[in-house]
């Protein structure tokens, strides 16, 4: 199918970026996986520092409450600074393990990521048709933004030091699960109400069917997004679907 920005009257693109713009196995083995192999060497040369020392102390916190919820997470120790540091580089791995939406995980990776992206170490992957798609809705007037359970540091990122060069310029607003669950409708409620317009002129395209049918509950047009070789869900049917962003125009 294509799908006619104009034709449907849509002023707002918001794009989900995991398997939407951005392959999954890029999240899953290049950024978590770099996440995993350096926590340990940022947090030594870091951990006194105040924004860690906060981070570091909401993730006990989320910790303490994964005890109390009857979840066995590596034991946590604050003995002595050797200690705590090996409890969080442990329960990180645990969080990573569960692809958990914790937001001091969210906080502690984006500022790794940074680092690597700022020294060259990682590359923001987008796939092939993004960067001529958000020329070509920007040209004809529409409004980018994204919205991610990735922070929104993490986000800025990616985009800023992708493959294809500096993708922000095109990128007006970016969301993160501070605005509230993806598969909750008042999230997008909320985006509505910040991006100042109309839900029925906003397009939200994901791949993840409870996103977009929580999008759809707020009014928002929208496209399921199955790039190959992933499968169509059994209920496809019941969505507008696209393969590539060359079908938005």
């Amino acid at each position: 199918m294509t799908f006619s920005l104009s034709a449907a009257g849509v002023g707002v693109v918001l794009l989900d970026i995991e398997g939407t713009t951005t392959p999954i196995e890029f999240v899953h083995r290049t950024l978590f996986g770099f996440a995993r192999a350096q926590v340990r060497d940022y947090l030594a040369a870091r951990i006194h520092h105040a924004e860690i020392a906060s981070a570091l102390d909401g993730l006990r916190g989320e910790h303490a409450a994964d005890v109390a919820a009857g979840l066995s997470p590596p034991p946590w120790g604050d003995d002595s600074a050797g200690t705590r540091l090996e409890s969080v580089v442990a329960y990180v791995g645990w969080l990573i393990n569960r692809d958990r939406k914790s937001r001091w995980l969210k906080e502690l990776q984006g500022r790794i990521w940074e680092e690597g992206y700022v020294r060259g170490a990682l590359k923001g992957e987008v796939y092939p048709d993004v960067p001529p798609a958000l020329h070509r809705w920007t040209a004809a007037g529409a409004s980018v933004g994204i919205f991610s359970s990735g922070s929104v540091l993490a986000q800025k990122l990616l985009f800023a030091h992708s493959t294809a060069g500096d993708l922000t310029p095109f990128l007006r607003w970016h969301f993160d699960t501070a605005t509230g669950p993806k598969t909750d409708a008042a999230s997008y409620a909320r985006i509505a109400a910040e991006v100042s317009s109309p839900p029925d002129r906003i397009l939200f395209v994901s791949d993840v069917t409870k996103e977009i049918d929580a999008a759809r509950a707020a009014g928002f047009q929208t496209l399921l997004c199955v790039r190959p070789p992933a499968l169509l869900p059994v209920n496809a049917a019941t969505y507008a679907v696209v393969e590539t962003f060359e079908q938005v125009v």
